[in-house]
């Protein structure tokens, strides 16, 4: 598979009636390995190159989450707290799946194959395995995404739900738990509004997976290339923010795609013209300057 390949089934996968999480995080990890942009098994940073097997391994790890969900013991009638010290006491305590401080300084952090192999990684990605593994298994589970810290919830938000946090190993969140961890990204400590515990959705997830890798790039300029690639993944979704499409000619300007990047900030300047015209006349201006370094 080719990254032309990769693309297209990534697209497609994206708009499908049901997204498949899992296959879209799978395919993240495509890309990386086709762009040569997956760090190396012991590189504590994430900035070694090492093209590891991603696309053969697709198949792979979905038969790893199969294997994982097939050994959760049989239980009919398991309550949403059930549910979560099961797969707390399979994935977390016997298979050892937990993040660290470390994890956020690596690429692979951000790539399902590599947490399934690891064992480790960002709390989204710890996150997709709990999400997916507890699935297959018929949990009610779902993602929520609170601010910097992405959690799992079982059951139904407004009853007998319950949070865990993969990253901690699954332990159990309560509510005072949960505060603390959206006060750590917000900085204040007011209760958690209701919109913040609804269910994520598949493409929602994809976009903050991706958006965690362009974080990263971002702070490694040596690291364009796998910022320029979670971008235009980005775009693929059939939803995304439109100041991505600006930020990625900006991205392609930096990186001397001159011509391309111009013309992207021209086609960004048309769609915001109507609802923020200063704004447009900026871009545009951005573009002019854009072209004259073609000089």
């Amino acid at each position: 598979m080719d990254r032309t390949d990769n693309r297209e089934r990534f697209a497609q996968a994206a708009r499908d009636t049901h997204p498949d999480l899992a296959l879209l995080c799978l395919l993240i990890g495509v890309e990386a390995a086709v762009s040569s942009a997956v760090p190396g098994e012991d590189a504590e940073d994430g900035t070694t190159a090492h093209q590891a097997p991603y696309e053969s391994s697709l198949d792979r790890a979905q038969v790893e989450l199969d294997r994982l969900a097939g050994m959760l013991p049989y239980e009919p009638g398991r309550t949403p707290a059930q549910w979560a010290r099961a797969l707390e006491r399979l994935l977390g305590e016997g298979e050892g799946f937990h993040g660290t401080a470390a994890d956020y300084r690596r690429l692979d952090s951000s790539l399902l194959q590599s947490v399934l192999r690891r064992r480790r990684g960002l709390p989204i990605l710890l996150s997709v395995v709990w999400i997916e593994v507890a699935r297959r298994a018929g949990a009610p589970v779902h993602g929520v995404a609170l601010p910097g810290h992405f959690v799992v919830g079982f059951g139904d938000v407004h009853g007998d739900g319950v949070l865990v946090d993969p990253f901690g190993g699954g332990r159990l969140l309560t509510e005072a738990d949960a505060e603390l961890l959206v006060a750590g990204a917000t900085g204040k400590r007011e209760g958690i509004p209701e919109v913040l515990l609804e269910p994520a959705g598949p493409l929602e997830i994809v976009l903050r997976v991706l958006n965690n890798v362009q974080a990263w790039a971002a702070a490694r300029p040596e690291q364009s290339a796998v910022r320029l690639w979670a971008l235009e993944l980005s775009l693929l979704l059939p939803h995304h923010p439109a100041r991505l499409r600006y930020e990625h000619a900006q991205l392609l300007v930096e990186r001397g795609a001159f011509r391309e990047g111009a013309a992207e900030m021209e086609a960004y300047a048309d769609v915001i013209a109507a609802m923020e015209p200063s704004s447009a006349d900026a871009v545009r201006r951005a573009a002019r300057a854009a072209r004259a370094r073609l000089n």
